[in-house]
């Protein structure tokens, strides 16, 4: 059986580009689709009219599946989007969910905050965040922390990058603060060259490194000091990637939530490009 994708949308034109971009990606990994609208505040002249506000968006999505030559499946579920899209990523094996901005008012994101940062909660499959698509794909971005919770994402843009022989930039980012610890003081003081030292982050370098090799991709290394948003930021600003791709702050444990900052869900509220991130899931 193929893999399956679920892509959602609430019918807002900014989810476009994450069905455009699923259905390029279902191609490119040979995986089905199961599309998931949600009918959100359903007006009384909409049902009148006897024409439902998902209609265009599916009638585009269906040809657009077609001509990409994918397999997929449309359902249609009533509710709060933040509510009925992680509903049903629990209820299905999917390898990856894509969504795109639900065009919430401004008002509202201020009360509640931005639905991405719910959804990255709530959903423990991989998400891919499509703010506008950006293909072909050329050039990847993959944020290596060093403690391993980038693997998961990792493995993922490695099968994109073989797929679509993009260009892959391992990025790691040196936080400006007072490290007493001897690994800290490696890593600071050796940052232009962390590949070569024995630390954590070194050595996931390393082991990127070869997988890319192996894989036969180009792959290099690259490392900035200061505030890890604002530097993953201007990374992707100034190296015009195509894909970022990132692990997530819920690969740790309960307590590290608490304090440490959700540095995935800050980038892909401020990110133009399409953001992979993904949970660290440990081999049994």
């Amino acid at each position: 059986m193929k893999p399956d994708l679920l892509i959602a949308t609430n019918g807002f034109k900014g989810t476009w580009p994450s069905i455009e971009y699923g259905a390029w990606l279902a191609a490119t990994l040979n995986a089905q689709i199961t599309l998931l609208g949600v009918t959100e505040n359903l007006s009384p002249a909409a049902i009148d009219d006897d024409h439902h506000p998902l209609e265009d968006v599916f009638a585009r999505a269906v040809e657009l599946f077609q001509k990409n030559g994918v397999t997929y499946r449309l359902e249609v579920q009533n509710g709060n989007a933040e509510d009925v899209i992680p509903r049903k990523a629990k209820q299905g094996n999917y390898i990856i969910t894509v969504l795109g901005p639900l065009g919430r008012p401004q008002f509202r994101r201020m009360l509640t905050g931005r639905s991405i940062r719910h959804l990255m909660e709530e959903i423990e499959q991989p998400i891919l965040y499509v703010p506008e698509s950006r293909l072909p794909l050329k050039k990847i971005l993959i944020c290596i922390g060093g403690l391993g919770y980038e693997v998961t994402a990792e493995h993922i843009a490695m099968q994109m990058a073989i797929k679509s022989r993009a260009e892959i930039t391992l990025l790691h980012v040196i936080p400006l603060i007072d490290m007493n610890y001897p690994t800290a003081k490696t890593v600071s003081t050796h940052w232009q060259n962390l590949t070569e030292t024995d630390t954590p982050v070194g050595r996931s370098l390393r082991q990127a490194l070869e997988i890319a090799k192996n894989d036969g991709l180009t792959a290099s290394v690259k490392a900035r000091q200061g505030n890890v948003v604002e530097e993953i930021m201007a990374e992707v600003k100034e190296g015009n990637y195509d894909l970022l791709c990132m692990g997530s702050l819920y690969s740790t444990n309960a307590l590290r939530q608490i304090y440490a900052p959700n540095v995935t869900a800050e980038v892909s509220d401020g990110a133009a490009c399409p953001v992979l991130s993904a949970r660290y899931k440990r081999e049994s």
